[in-house]
């Protein structure tokens, strides 16, 4: 899923490289791969409190401890804020300090649950060395964003005064939350167009199954899935469920007009991220930005403001799902599982689009908006959006039997669903596990979530 250098240096003159740009991305179904990203907090096991940079025991040393097994840093102004490890796989820092994996692009659910198995095992090895501990979960359960400690890198700074300019959350997205996500690729504009609607109609689904965000400050915070509720409030701009993807003639084109129109965050020149929030692509890409008087964007330019969106599914060169909560590891695996089962078998594709063709604007918005507080207990016409899990679920199972991909003991991707299907099942998300346990055994306290649900 990486591009040429030289292609990314290519100067941009007409929008139409854009649009061939995203084009670019269509391979055929035999090379289709996933790749697969997680976040998860990182905090002192003494007192649970989140990691700083450059304290003892803190986030520098976590991907030192890393550079000793193997992985290669990257360094910005001499803070290293990243990893790679030469296969396509890294390991980024999100603003709070939280550490992401982002997994090579892979052909099976069985290996990027092996990816996912490795790192974590990597990471405990560190983190047993430093007294550190490592928490899947949506939103930081109980420390308050001031004690929070920003990560050393530039375009997070531009990010931060921005921000609270366009909606009130936007600083606990950067510092508190934590999601999985996973990538997948398409053959054709008219396949991205159908995955991309099926993404987007069932993105509260998945919002819902992974919903485990319970808590904030300590307590309790009204939601199910705070981290999904979040995104409501951080800038309206490049953000939600994007309707004009289910329109008639939507395609890549159509998606590079909305592109142009979210407002940039900087450009990357000599090193440096230049602030140009709230700036226009479009005056870029007729040499009016200010600041680059004459100056024209880059394809690498392209490629960084693509980044910039926050839709409930993005395409860049590939489809991003971005609707569902941080959690431990089986479902970490079971995220790809759901959409490789929905999207990569053209059966079970049908199956899914017919299951949301129907679906209005207003049932969207619906849905979206409910599943934060109420997830698989919000209403959906005659029944619930349990009921749209349990029939997504029997779509993707049938897709991933479909696919026949077997790991060495003959068992095939189908049971990467099984915790899915234990919560749809049960009418019982995770984040009413975590509260179940903080009213009962934890008498009222978050403390022991740091203990019970660490990696």
């Amino acid at each position: 899923m990486a591009d040429h250098p030289s292609e990314q240096d290519a100067v941009v003159t007409d929008k139409r490289q854009l649009v061939e740009y995203m084009a670019g991305g269509c391979k055929p179904p035999s090379q289709w791969r996933i790749g697969t990203e997680h976040e998860k907090l990182a905090y002192h096991l003494e007192d649970y409190r989140p990691l700083g940079y450059d304290e003892p025991g803190g986030v520098r040393a976590v991907l030192d401890g890393l550079i000793g097994l193997g992985w290669q840093p990257v360094s910005e102004n001499g803070h290293v804020i990243a990893l790679v490890d030469g296969k396509g796989c890294s390991i980024t820092l999100e603003p709070g300090g939280q550490l992401e994996l982002s997994g090579a692009p892979l052909a099976n659910i069985h290996q990027t649950c092996g990816e996912i198995d490795r790192h974590l095992k990597q990471v405990k090895a560190v983190a047993a060395e430093l007294n550190v501990g490592f928490l899947g979960i949506g939103y930081q359960p109980k420390w308050a964003l001031d004690d929070i400690p920003w990560m050393p890198k530039q375009r997070y700074a531009i990010m931060r005064r921005y921000m609270p300019t366009r909606g009130s959350l936007g600083w606990d997205m950067m510092l508190a939350t934590c999601t999985v996500q996973v990538n997948l690729d398409f053959d054709s504009e008219a396949t991205m167009v159908q995955m991309f609607r099926i993404g987007l109609a069932l993105q509260p689904v998945a919002t819902a199954l992974f919903a485990n965000s319970p808590f904030r400050h300590g307590r309790p915070n009204g939601f199910l899935s705070y981290r999904s509720h979040i995104w409501t409030d951080v800038d309206p701009d490049r953000s939600g469920m994007l309707p004009f993807v289910f329109e008639s003639g939507f395609g890549f084109e159509r998606y590079v007009d909305y592109m142009l129109d979210v407002p940039m965050y900087f450009v990357y020149r000599d090193g440096r991220y230049i602030d140009v929030a709230g700036r226009s692509f479009r005056d870029f890409l007729a040499g009016r930005l200010p600041g680059f008087p004459g100056q024209l964007p880059t394809l690498r330019d392209w490629e960084d403001h693509l980044t910039t969106a926050f839709p409930e599914v993005r395409l860049k060169r590939f489809l991003e799902m971005r609707g569902a909560d941080g959690g431990p590891w089986n479902r970490l695996c079971a995220l790809p599982a759901l959409w490789v089962g929905l999207l990569y078998d053209a059966s079970a594709r049908e199956a899914a689009w017919d299951l949301v063709k129907s679906w209005s604007e207003e049932e969207l918005a619906a849905i979206r908006d409910g599943v934060p507080r109420l997830a698989l207990r919000t209403p959906f016409r005659n029944g619930t959006v349990r009921d749209l899990a349990l029939e997504t679920l029997r779509i993707a199972h049938e897709g991933l039997t479909n696919r026949k991909r077997e790991d060495g003991v003959g068992l095939d991707e189908t049971k990467f669903l099984h915790p899915l299907f234990t919560i749809a099942e049960s009418d019982f998300t995770p984040a009413e596990d975590l509260l179940a346990a903080y009213a009962g055994r934890w008498n009222e306290s978050v403390d022991p979530v740091f203990r019970e649900f660490a990696y």
